[in-house]
């Protein structure tokens, strides 16, 4: 497999491609998987998905990665790192959406977990976040797995609605004193 960026025990992360289109499509239009969106994406919304990550890994070398299921090769959702503003200032964020029949398998954990790592390992970070929408539980559990706490809240305004989300993080300092 080409562009591989992290390996885990279960997936594959690589960089996205123009091949990943009908993949991302089906995942960006399911309402379910979009809730935290507060809508599906449309079949342009889902090309300038693609296009930002496209342009994230040029401007800074990482983005949101494909998920790849080693046991069968399957696109079973995206994680990574983007730069995000938080109330004014540029942070480093793991981020992840997965495929709803990917869900409640572990996956998230696993892709979010090797995202921070390289996070602290590879980009030398000093701190690393998940900015995620308050009704969202099953991702502010993976933050929770993920060794971050809560650090803050904040209303995003988004597709015409204010979403108030919770800041989570995790410091050096404290990633350093996990054990892994």
């Amino acid at each position: 497999m080409k562009n591989v960026v992290l390996e885990t025990e279960r997936l594959v992360l690589r960089t996205l491609c123009k091949e990943d289109q009908a993949s991302l499509n089906k995942m960006l239009q399911d309402a379910e998987v979009m809730y935290a969106y507060a809508h599906a994406f449309s079949d342009e919304e889902a090309r300038e998905w693609l296009d930002r990550q496209l342009e994230r890994y040029r401007q800074y070398g990482f983005g949101l990665w494909a998920v790849i299921l080693k046991e069968t090769g399957e696109f079973i959702g995206q994680c990574g790192l983007t730069m995000q503003d938080c109330e004014g200032r540029q942070v480093l964020e793991v981020g992840y959406l997965f495929c709803k029949e990917f869900w409640h398998h572990g996956y998230a954990t696993e892709a979010a977990r090797a995202c921070r790592d390289y996070a602290f390992e590879t980009l030398k970070a000093e701190e690393v976040y998940s900015i995620i929408r308050d009704s969202n539980t099953a991702s502010r559990n993976v933050a929770g797995r993920n060794g971050m706490k809560k650090a803050g809240s904040f209303v995003k305004y988004y597709y015409g609605i204010h979403m108030p989300h919770d800041l989570f993080r995790i410091t050096r300092e404290e990633y350093e004193a996990m054990e892994k």
